[in-house]
């Protein structure tokens, strides 16, 4: 539930009064702090609240966002495309981030419980793919989802994929990283019932062209049901991921 339906169920409860649920509502929308505006209607807009991308930004620029975040009630933070070194910088200023170096990730608070049984399978073609795979895990578990990972089942040991059918054919949804020719995307699309969602990585030699030959060969699936984001996103992936994976969480609740 997100938190305007909570706001409204805590006024049709009595809990808060006309004039309180007013003055939530009329808050502002977001909050200039002269290098950011720190959107503070995300989560009422789409669900998730704001994500910090951490490349470009200064440790201090990244302590301040956080810092609105937090007096405006957002408990958890994440931060993408962070560095080691933006990370120990912001230990040293009192920010307790907790790094994930595979994904280059920070988490400011805690991961929230998944909600339901359902959940997201994360798949990689090569051990190369984890880093974004990474990526896609952390922002779909900072996001209440359950997550499976199942890393390096690239289609050129076809039999490490077909010994993990049983999570394949459960999952809600599954994001398929991979580099090279990006033909993990088309075999899950093949096994499952699920939405696929396919995330090209830049691994790969030469004629990979940085993640393009993935990209083009994922467009081009064969496979019903596979969609596909931008080379390296696995941010863009995990949120999918999770939109779709609260619409089931959602029917088991009902």
């Amino acid at each position: 539930m997100n938190a305007i339906k909570q706001l409204l169920q805590k006024l049709h409860d009595n809990k808060i009064t006309v004039e309180e649920a007013y003055l939530k509502l009329k808050e502002a929308p977001f909050e200039d702090i002269g290098y950011a505006k720190v959107d503070l209607h995300r989560k009422l807009r789409q669900g998730e609240s704001e994500v910090i991308y951490g490349a470009g930004k200064t440790p201090s620029q990244i302590s301040g966002i956080i810092d609105v975040m937090k007096s405006h009630g957002q408990d958890t933070v994440l931060i993408t495309r962070l560095s080691r070194e933006s990370a120990d910088e912001l230990k040293l200023m009192g920010c307790n981030i907790d790094y994930h170096p595979d994904a280059k990730a920070g988490i400011y608070g805690k991961i929230p419980e998944p909600e339901g049984s359902s959940f997201i399978l994360v798949s990689t073609g090569g051990t190369s793919d984890i880093p974004v795979a990474e990526e896609a895990a952390l922002t779909a578990e900072v996001m209440g989802n359950r997550v499976i990972r199942l890393y390096d089942v690239g289609v050129s040991g076809l039999h490490r994929v077909l010994s993990h059918v049983d999570d394949i054919m459960s999952a809600s949804v599954i994001i398929a990283v991979a580099g090279m020719e990006g033909a993990l995307a088309s075999v899950l699309g093949g096994l499952a019932d699920c939405p696929v969602i396919a995330v090209p990585t830049s691994v790969g030699y030469g004629a990979s062209f940085g993640g393009v030959s993935a990209l083009l060969a994922m467009l081009n699936s064969c496979a019903s049901g596979v969609s596909v984001v931008n080379i390296d996103n696995g941010f863009g992936a995990g949120y999918l991921a999770s939109m779709i994976n609260k619409i089931r969480t959602e029917g088991e609740k009902s």
